[in-house]
């Protein structure tokens, strides 16, 4: 009867390699991996599943009660795995149960290791002893490059390295739990008994095990809960952030190469990053990649090592493929160094119903996860791409991110653009929803129900509206409707009820869109708009800077909102708005700003913009009369130069077409002193500087040619100049001309 155990390094493909010829050799009746042995009925799994794959522990009911541990197809402990399977023997993990692991580390969603503690890094000890300053080139040199893994001679350093090191109280209880499964294997009575663990944790399994008493001592009232552990995919992306102590996994897709392309391997990865770099339109012919191979042999030569490592490749890919440009070496390390690959489980996994639920409607929207963003185009007048539409918006509203709404390339509310990108953790917060529903649309129902009860604010309960809308849940929105009901009949801030409006507008036309009308719905947003026209004179009034400002972004954001209705308004004249109001939300909003514009005591800024508004909208025909009240010499500086900033939000085309309205400014910026003209200089960099270039330059044209016959420019005025020329010729550095 013997023991053997195996000292690994966690995604490692030399060790991976290694441990599947070591096995293949002993032919043990049983393996034991490190892990948690809830996860031994999961082993059976393991050939149907596509790595990298992670087995997922969570405690029903708690979900920052959660721990992942990756594997590659490049880790050892999966090899272990599926050679067990092939062979037909038992695989058993033997960590510490997750049950006691998430007992004792409530937060773990972590991304490390379970059980992996700070500690001082074995592999770096043994490179700095070998005289290395780089452990990971240290591990490639000595383990991964070679056609085998000295295991032996691992077990002798890391026993070494761990004279006179006492283990922590919970390391100390991880080893005696794998002793513990390691007695009970030698109890069955196998002849050959495997184990596949990190190498720290060889000397505390091989030779003399300590008394039983001890172990049990030490694992004596432990706090445990109930941990559920299923399979779920995982990235390279993010085992390249995993972060477990010298796993070596910030290249994974590098590693991935190392163990699957064992002949050739620097050849063929630099013929894969030339054609990656091909595919972003780079010219890198064959005499490149040639050239690229005798470099990086040529680096390792010069370093000593056995093979062409990371650095001696990324190097010749920098100086010969990508000739000097980072931009392009950095594609090079986001698509192969790291790689985007996603795992994928099988039908058999134990998964949520709500997980199943969401797998079906992949299948059926043709969506499949990839952890690659991609972005998705959709037209919302096809029935494929409204369910499309309808199953992401279902699944932001649950927190489960993998589309992120863009902005839309072409123009109509029929469009949609979306940025897919699905990541492992979303497996966790599904399994967290499932008590919400068994499939996605019960359980996005039930949560918009619940959001309701919490006592949203009024902004956060009309922007549920128009989630419930876009996710297309009608049963949700009767309670989702009563409570915005309820809150705005309540709120009497006037810019709670401006900052909600947009929200209800936008939602009013998803009937016209997605064939999916609200009930009652224009009755809150009559009764909101009407709210608003009553209280905003009064809001305008007494403003500082910064209040009128965050007053206008309300204003403009309103008077957008204001639009969709009266289209809504047009379009279904039986949405609960009285035919006998003729002037419709339209008139009803510009009759409250033509009053408040009217106002004395206004502050510039607000004055200005209503004015540009109500100028646009053809509700007045005196706004040169308005502006040259506003800057009279009557006015502050300050406050005309506000006016101006206010009047020109919406653009400086105007000036460009209406002669009457440049030469007010122009007239007023002529006649300012001194003093008065530093003042209110920043102000009117800021107003200048948000047109747009054309839009500046146009106004520059106008100004330059204005008030000279046939449109000639202004004579220079040389004395004048000459201060601002000899500042601006000592900025360019020509002081002497």
């Amino acid at each position: 009867m013997g023991v053997t155990v195996l000292g690994v390094r966690h995604h490692g493909p030399g060790s991976a390699r290694a441990v599947r010829a070591e096995l293949e050799r002993l032919r043990p009746g049983v393996v034991l991996v490190e892990g948690p042995p809830e996860a031994d009925a999961l082993v059976g799994l393991a050939p149907e599943l596509e790595p990298p794959v992670a087995l997922l522990a969570h405690v029903p009911g708690k979900p920052a009660a959660a721990a992942f541990w990756p594997f590659a197809r490049f880790s050892p402990e999966w090899q272990a795995m599926l050679y067990g399977v092939e062979a037909g023997i038992p695989v058993r993990f033997c960590d510490l149960p997750a049950a006691y692991t998430l007992a004792a580390t409530p937060a773990a969603d972590e991304d490390t290791r379970p059980g992996e503690e700070a500690r001082v890094d074995p592999i770096g000890a043994l490179a700095a002893a070998a005289g290395y300053d780089d452990p990971e080139r240290w591990w490639e040199d000595v383990v991964e490059h070679r056609g085998d893994t000295p295991f032996e001679v691992i077990a002798e350093a890391m026993a070494a390295v761990r004279e006179g090191y006492a283990p922590d109280e919970r390391e100390a209880r991880r080893e005696a739990y794998m002793r513990r499964t390691l007695r009970a294997a030698v109890k069955e009575g196998h002849e050959r008994i495997a184990v596949v663990c990190g190498a720290w944790h060889v000397p505390a399994l091989a030779g003399p095990l300590p008394p039983v008493k001890d172990d049990d001592a030490v694992l004596r009232g432990m706090p445990r809960v109930k941990a559920v552990v299923t399979w779920v995919p995982w990235t390279y992306g993010r085992l390249a952030w995993w972060s477990g102590y010298g796993a070596g996994i910030t290249s994974p897709g590098w590693y991935d190469h190392l163990f699957t392309a064992a002949d050739r391997p620097v050849e063929r990865w630099l013929a894969g990053a030339a054609a990656v770099l091909r595919e972003e339109g780079l010219a890198v012919s064959p005499a490149h990649v040639i050239e690229a191979v005798r470099l990086a042999e040529g680096l390792a030569a010069l370093r000593g090592r056995p093979l062409a490592g990371l650095g001696e490749v990324t190097e010749a890919v920098r100086a010969v493929l990508c000739e000097g440009d980072d931009l392009a070496v950095e594609l090079v390390q986001r698509r192969l160094v790291v790689g985007d690959r996603l795992g994928r489980v099988s039908d058999g996994t134990p998964m949520v119903p709500l997980q199943r639920d969401l797998r079906d409607q992949q299948r059926v929207t043709r969506l499949k996860p990839e952890a690659a963003g991609r972005r998705l185009d959709l037209d919302l007048r096809k029935a494929l791409d409204l369910a499309r539409s309808r199953l992401l918006h279902r699944l932001r509203l649950l927190g489960v991110g993998w589309g992120e709404p863009e902005e839309a390339r072409g123009k109509g509310t029929f469009r949609e653009s979306w940025t897919l990108r699905w990541r492992p953790e979303f497996d966790l917060t599904l399994i967290e929803r499932a008590a919400l529903g068994t499939t996605v649309a019960a359980a996005a129902t039930r949560h918009a129900r619940d959001l309701a009860a919490g006592g949203l604010a009024l902004a956060g309960l009309t922007g549920l509206v128009e989630r419930c809308l876009l996710a297309d849940l009608p049963e949700a929105l009767p309670e989702v409707l009563g409570a915005l009901s309820a809150r705005a009949a309540v709120d009497a801030d006037v810019t709670h009820l401006m900052a909600a409006l947009p929200a209800m507008a936008r939602a009013h036309r998803y009937g016209d869109v997605r064939g999916t009308p609200a009930e009652g719905l224009a009755v809150i947003v009559r009764s909101m708009l009407d709210r608003i026209c009553v209280g905003l004179p009064v809001s305008a009034s007494g403003l500082d800077d910064g209040a009128a400002a965050a007053l206008l972004e309300h204003v403009d954001a309103v008077h957008a909102a204001v639009a969709l209705l009266a289209e809504a308004t047009a379009t279904r004249p039986d949405d609960g708005v009285r035919p006998e109001e003729d002037a419709g939300p339209r008139g009803r909003w510009l009759g409250t700003l033509r009053g408040v514009c009217d106002r004395a005591g206004l502050h510039g800024l607000v004055e200005g913009r209503l004015t540009r508004i109500l100028l646009d909208a053809g509700e007045i025909g005196d706004a040169g009369d308005r502006m040259s009240r506003a800057m009279s010499r009557g006015q502050p500086p300050v406050r005309a130069a506000a006016w101006i900033e206010g009047f020109l939000g919406g653009g400086g085309l105007l000036l460009v077409h209406d002669q009457r309205l440049l030469k007010l400014v122009d007239d007023w910026l002529a006649g300012l002193g001194g003093e008065q003209f530093v003042e209110v200089l920043p102000l009117l960099r800021r107003t200048f500087g948000g047109l747009a270039v054309p839009e500046r330059r146009a106004v520059g044209e106008r100004v330059r040619s204005a008030g000279r016959p046939g449109g000639q420019a202004r004579e220079l005025d040389e004395d004048r100049a000459a201060a601002a020329a000899t500042t601006v010729l000592a900025i360019l550095g020509r002081r002497h001309g």
